[in-house]
């Protein structure tokens, strides 16, 4: 151990060492990349323009693309870098500030799909009351939480990584720094980190994937016996559907991830889940939104409509 020099920086191996594979795989997700900003961006610059969308549901939608945005940007910026590059080098500070970022972003999106349960819930089962529990303040509250708590569980990672000794191979087996390839390269006792990750982070997953399938058992049980009407079955049905598909795009790979984790895992298939959750997910989601609802699709064609009637009139 006297002989070891500590590390001062990281080695990102990425996802592919063959030079042809690179240059394809760099195209594909720089598509993705900008399908991300473009199709997040134009959620949230209709939540803050279009006044009939001033709801708790799509304040919601604004704060999920938002993260949406900066989560993808976390990871695949620095993921396409190391395609066009022959040695992907982060140092150790910067790794420790991006695991921050990846747990802080990740951890409250999970949080918020959990609170978007919870008010479909409360708009389809109690509708009388729906403004007054989901009220403005409320829900600002609710998305506040869903923030703190991401980035108490964040930095808790980080802290705890950050004091971990890394003496040996500085070779990261993934396209980011996140905890368990990290805990590989650990000279001393992961012990605490494994435990961190078994627990309060199989929680912040768990936790709201619980409350999201009690929601729609409620929701689906008050639809099939106490609602009547045909067209409102429908609309939140869709409304619901669009929701779970979100979710379920989200929570399976991450609880694939990271429920009981373990150092010997394959590094693939952690790269596969991750990319599932950092880059694909954010690109589906707005899509998914948009294609299944009409206010939405409305408001949009609203807004590009009136800057092509401008442009036209320059």
């Amino acid at each position: 151990m006297e002989n070891q020099t500590e590390v001062s920086e990281f080695i990102l191996l990425g996802l592919s060492n063959v030079l042809e594979l690179q240059y394809i795989l760099f195209a594909i997700f720089l598509m993705l990349y900008l399908a991300t900003l473009v199709g997040n961006g134009a959620i949230v610059i209709v939540v803050l323009t279009e006044q009939h969308l001033q709801s708790p549901m799509y304040f919601f939608l604004g704060n999920l693309s938002c993260l949406d945005i900066f989560h993808s940007s976390a990871t695949v910026p620095m993921m396409l870098s190391g395609f066009l590059s022959e040695l992907q080098t982060i140092s150790f500070n910067g790794c420790i500030v991006q695991l921050f970022f990846f747990y802080f972003l990740g951890s409250s999106e999970a949080i918020l799909l959990g609170v978007m349960a919870y008010d479909r819930y409360v708009a389809i089962c109690n509708p009388l009351h729906y403004t007054i529990i989901m009220r403005k303040e409320v829900c600002i509250l609710m998305a506040a939480a869903s923030m703190a708590i991401g980035f108490l569980h964040a930095l808790m990672h980080a802290v705890v990584t950050a004091l971990l000794p890394f003496c040996g191979s500085n070779h990261i087996e993934h396209f980011v720094c996140d905890t368990k390839p990290l805990l590989k390269l650990a000279c001393g006792s992961t012990q605490l980190s494994l435990m961190l990750l078994n627990t309060v982070t199989s929680c912040i997953a768990i936790g709201p994937f619980i409350i999201t399938v009690l929601s729609y058992l409620y929701i689906i049980t008050f639809l099939l016996f106490r609602m009547k009407s045909q067209s409102g079955r429908q609309k939140a049905f869709s409304t619901c559907g669009s929701h779970l598909t979100v979710v379920a795009l989200l929570y399976v790979p991450v609880l694939l991830n990271y429920m009981l984790p373990t150092v010997g895992t394959s590094s693939q298939r952690d790269m596969i889940l991750t990319l599932m959750y950092s880059a694909i997910t954010p690109v589906l989601n707005p899509l998914i939104y948009t294609l299944r609802n009409q206010e939405v699709k409305m408001a949009i064609k609203k807004i590009w409509g009136k800057k092509t009637y401008t442009s036209w009139l320059k």
